[in-house]
């Protein structure tokens, strides 16, 4: 038997003191281990009531709560994370118009020029940039549409709107008419003049005639 053994049983009390002192932290060791299972199940459960993440991970990240839409909170966090894609995105330059709709543009702006030099040919231009509505969600509706042509007078207000239907515009179905029928009756209500020009039926004479009806000579 070890000596140290020995000098413990021949010292009774001091035997008892030790024994109390590893009896004492073997149950401050076993509570701690205790205490942080318990505290991995909770957060387990917490993330299967949240009801997303990893459900099968005890270290599950706790659900942050996403600021209301239109808030400044909410703006700056779009704006963060629409610049992370930014930033990890490449960019590179194109064309505003193809080449059928710049031949339409090119014959419009000589048109215009001649008949008015104080009107202007806009292209690809937004519809919320110069129509207005104290609705939102109407707003929003056409805020992001756009008219392939805006004809502006000389205060800089559009007057009117051109659409180039090219030869695929009627085959994309049921979506491009319903987006057609929204701009319409929001430049109706505007007082803003809508007009198609189809390919293949309309000439730069015919083009020339349509200014000459829409926009005053100076």
């Amino acid at each position: 038997m070890p000596p140290e053994i020995v000098a413990l049983i021949d010292r009774p009390l001091l035997l008892l003191a030790v024994l109390a002192v590893g009896a004492f932290l073997g149950v401050v060791v076993e509570r701690f281990v205790e205490r942080g299972e318990r505290e991995k199940r909770q957060a387990y459960w917490r993330g299967r009531k949240d009801g997303g993440g990893n459900k099968t991970s005890p270290f599950r990240k706790e659900k942050t709560s996403i600021p209301l839409k239109g808030t400044p909170e909410r703006a700056a966090l779009d704006a963060a994370e629409q610049l992370r894609c930014v930033m990890e995105a490449d960019f590179s330059a194109r064309a505003l118009l193809n080449r059928p709709e710049a031949a339409v543009f090119k014959a419009l702006d000589t048109a215009v020029i001649a008949r008015n030099p104080n009107w202007q040919v806009m292209a690809q231009v937004s519809l919320g940039e110069f129509l207005a509505s104290e609705d939102k969600n109407a707003y929003f509706a056409v805020n992001s549409k756009r008219v392939d042509f805006a004809l502006m007078d000389d205060k800089c207000q559009v007057r009117h709107a051109l659409e180039y239907q090219g030869t695929g515009h009627h085959q994309t179905g049921n979506a491009a008419a319903a987006r057609d029928a929204v701009k319409k009756e929001a430049l109706r209500k505007a007082g803003i003049g809508y007009h198609e020009v189809v390919a293949g039926h309309t000439t730069p004479a015919e083009l020339k005639r349509l200014v000459e009806k829409l926009v005053p000579a100076q």
